[in-house]
């Protein structure tokens, strides 16, 4: 589909998701819970994961999704998936989505990635995640024969996934949006899923680095998919990832509207270039959301 044609489409059936936030950003009490992706703050989490989310709690983050699940063991950040839910109990903190390491599996059978994703269903039960989200696409497997074949797996997965009583999304970057002969991967897996098993977490920073569409078109294509999204900056010169309010994306003017997104949560991320250290990044982060942001959501 060519940008043309996605534009008319969205015009068609999603005007509603392309109008301002003023229409919803009314809210006298937050709707979300403030969330973080650990990934953001991985060195911490790696030294002294108590202390870690201790710290972040104070900054006013409440709501975590993980990663780097360890599904031969069944654990988390070194604590078993039991233990780490009771940590999250006792500082009053959920976990309501996690990354688990689905790209090894897709050239493996079938049946090899349903046994993983019964440990990974395992795991996210065991924290009480609402959703398993798949992250990630390694760099030699981001080609057109692989998001052919991406479909059929997400489908499967979305299935078993569903089945167990949780949700799954699969998470964009920028290289599914790179044209491979009129077409891209992108659209090869929004079209070709099944949205009652599949919906999406949108990583408005890749969206916007891609430049292929907005968030608020994404939104109005497909209104009620994108359950999650990942809301992180791009440095003014480089491109690269940045602190909230320190970059170039003007979230004011590109958040979608939560309701037409389907959005249940949303995750706070910045994967490195820290301006301090990963700590100090974090704080900055949450003070400019809820200064700036948290009345949208």
């Amino acid at each position: 589909m060519d940008r043309k044609t996605f534009i008319q489409n969205v015009g068609i059936i999603g005007g509603a998701a392309m109008l301002p936030l003023v229409g919803f950003s009314n809210l006298k009490q937050p709707k979300f819970k403030l969330g973080y992706q650990l990934y953001s703050i991985r060195d911490e989490m790696a030294k002294n994961p108590i202390a870690t989310l201790k710290a972040l709690k104070a900054m006013g983050y409440q709501d975590f999704e993980t990663y780097g699940y360890d599904a031969q063991k069944n654990m988390f950040y070194g604590y078993t998936a039991t233990d780490f839910n009771l940590i999250l109990e006792d500082l009053d903190l959920t976990v309501t989505s996690g990354h688990y390491g689905f790209a090894p599996f897709i050239k493996q059978s079938d049946d090899a990635l349903q046994r993983y994703v019964d440990r990974c269903i395992i795991g996210a039960k065991a924290v009480k995640s609402k959703y398993i989200t798949w992250p990630f696409i390694e760099p030699e497997q981001r080609n057109l024969e692989t998001y052919k074949l991406m479909p059929h797996k997400l489908n499967l997965i979305g299935k078993q996934v569903t089945e167990a009583g949780l949700g799954f999304a699969y998470h964009n970057h920028g290289y599914e949006f790179e044209d491979h002969g009129g077409t891209n991967g992108f659209d090869i897996i929004l079209n070709e899923t099944d949205p009652e098993y599949v919906k999406f977490q949108m990583d408005m920073y890749w969206v916007m680095h891609a430049g292929k569409y907005t968030p608020k078109e994404l939104v109005a294509a497909n209104p009620g998919r994108y359950v999650m999204w990942h809301i992180k900056d791009m440095d003014k010169i480089t491109r690269d990832y940045s602190e909230l309010g320190n970059g170039s994306i003007n979230y004011h003017d590109i958040l979608p509207d939560p309701v037409a997104s389907g959005l249940e949560f949303f995750y706070i991320e910045q994967g490195g270039n820290y301006a301090i250290n990963s700590k100090e990044s974090a704080a900055v982060s949450a003070d400019y959301f809820k200064k700036e942001l948290q009345l949208y959501l």
